[in-house]
């Protein structure tokens, strides 16, 4: 390869967006080394403080927090308390719970940031896309027209327009504090 003819290492017109801290999420350095509570990252959050652990709200059997890795601004994931991977094993509290802080964080994301729609999804198992596929999770992805542009398709990069403590933030202070 001809380096000087693709201006390897020479300035060039274009501007670069570096994102060295995902190399972790790529490489699967955050990802726990087993698939128990101990090494759960999912069952470690709620020992934390809410701005610590991204805590937008606490439930009584599941709470809401930011993906440390969000795919958009925003991006929610809704987790039970309790260890469990398959959504058929949660109980009926936890199956209600987790519909009702889904709700809610849709209702709420669209106070605040007015997203134009939603993702919603779990992905069950590894084989489905599931990044911790030992503790289900719930993603709530708010989308706007053109948040897909050519710097995601071309230079596989995601902009992000805020800090995720500053969007917990946000979120935290609109949750609705009484029940439908």
């Amino acid at each position: 390869m001809n380096h000087e003819q693709y201006g390897v290492g020479e300035p060039d017109a274009f501007e670069r967006l570096w994102t060295p801290h995902r190399i972790v999420y790529i490489k699967g350095e955050a990802k726990p080394a087993t698939s128990d509570e101990v090494d759960c990252p999912f069952c470690l959050i709620p020992a934390m403080d809410d701005a610590e652990g991204l805590i937008v709200h606490r439930g009584e059997t599941a709470y809401a927090v930011l993906n440390l890795y969000p795919y958009n601004a925003g991006h929610l994931l809704v987790c039970p308390y309790r260890h469990v991977a398959d959504y058929t094993e949660l109980t009926e509290d936890e199956t209600i719970e987790v519909a009702a802080l889904t709700k809610q964080a849709m209702q709420t994301m669209r106070a605040v940031t007015n997203p134009h729609g939603f993702n919603l999804g779990m992905n069950q198992g590894g084989a489905a896309g599931a990044g911790i596929a030992a503790h289900l999770h719930q993603h709530i992805v708010p989308r706007w027209g053109g948040d897909s542009n050519f710097i995601s398709v071309i230079g596989q990069t995601k902009t992000m327009p805020q800090l995720l403590g500053d969007t917990r933030e946000l979120l935290a202070a609109a949750w609705p504090t009484t029940k439908d």
